[in-house]
């Protein structure tokens, strides 16, 4: 709760900064001026949401588990994915900076736009994990900790071993199984590397000299 609570008075002030939240009184309110920010944070975040989400939709749609085997590949293509997916981080801050702040960013901004293109293209891999679900009724948490079973298994790990992966693959299904807790997971999957990615981007182009307008001209 801590972390929540955390999060949000980070997430707030760094809307500050970004000038999507201004104090009218004691509340908060949104500036009808700022819709520009808001644009450049969907025209930069929402082609990274279906980068992330197409794939996995396809592949959940087009999966057909082989005795329980999960594609190796999947991690692979899925980190690739993010990577190109989140590349709109460097774009949209570059663009803020560039074109409306007149070349020059600091920190707080900078981490602030990176981070709100980062969430929504999160929320790409979120909705189509959801829609895959739905319609596949797909059983992830069996198949992935029977894979890990059969993995043990080959391995010559011991019945107590084994027996320790099945009730964790069982105590994951339940939880997997609440939509709030599933979709906390799947988002968290995907915003760390959104984090990452936004801190150092943040950090580059603080100076002006970094990627400046006139070479991208």
């Amino acid at each position: 709760m801590k972390g929540v609570i955390v999060l949000g008075l980070f997430a707030y002030h760094a809307g500050n900064q970004l000038g999507l939240v201004e104090m009218h009184g004691n509340q908060p309110r949104i500036p009808k001026e700022r819709p520009r920010v808001l644009r450049l944070i969907l025209l930069y975040g929402v082609p990274g949401a279906l980068i992330f989400g197409a794939p996995l939709l396809w592949g959940m749609l087009s999966f057909e588990p082989a005795g329980g085997a999960m594609p190796e590949t999947g991690a692979i293509i899925g980190y690739l994915t993010t990577l190109v997916a989140l590349t709109g981080v460097l774009h949209g801050m570059k663009h803020y900076r560039d074109r409306v702040l007149g070349g020059f960013i600091t920190f707080l901004p900078a981490l602030g736009m990176g981070l709100a293109i980062s969430a929504v293209a999160s929320l790409g891999w979120v909705i189509a994990w959801e829609i895959s679900l739905t319609v596949t009724k797909f059983d992830f948490a069996g198949v992935y900790f029977e894979a890990m079973a059969e993995q043990a298994r080959a391995s010559g790990a011991t019945p107590e071993r084994i027996q320790q992966i099945t009730k964790e693959g069982q105590d994951f299904a339940a939880m997997h199984a609440n939509p709030a807790i599933r979709i906390a997971i799947n988002f968290a999957k995907m915003l760390p590397i959104g984090v990452v990615i936004s801190l150092i981007s943040a950090d580059l182009l603080g100076n002006s000299r970094f990627l400046p307008a006139r070479a991208m001209a």
